[in-house]
């Protein structure tokens, strides 16, 4: 059995900070938006907010870099990520107040 590197942990560590950032900020909007009626557009707003980021980190992080992020090729993610976030954050908008 080899031994693994010294530091390879943090190098693996550090290769998912990507994602964190996308399911944090997806969890903080699923929370908000679950708190009451008054709270679901700012939650869809974080949410939409949070796919966005994940397209932006996508789109200019090395590929080493970008983790459990990755899933096809970049211009796939980049646009799924990008699409999605920007529908979410549509329909927060278009949606009348008092529903």
């Amino acid at each position: 059995m080899s031994r693994p590197e010294p530091g390879a942990a943090t190098a693996t560590a550090t290769r998912h900070w990507p994602l964190v950032v996308v399911v944090v900020g997806v969890l903080g909007g699923l929370v908000t938006a679950w708190l009451g009626d008054s709270t679901w557009r700012l939650g869809c707003y974080l949410v939409g907010g949070a796919l966005v980021v994940g397209a932006v980190e996508r789109a200019v992080l090395p590929e080493r870099a970008v983790g459990l992020l990755q899933v096809r090729g970049r211009g796939f993610d980049v646009t799924v990520l990008a699409v999605t976030g920007l529908a979410v954050i549509a329909l927060a908008v278009v949606v009348p107040p008092g529903r």
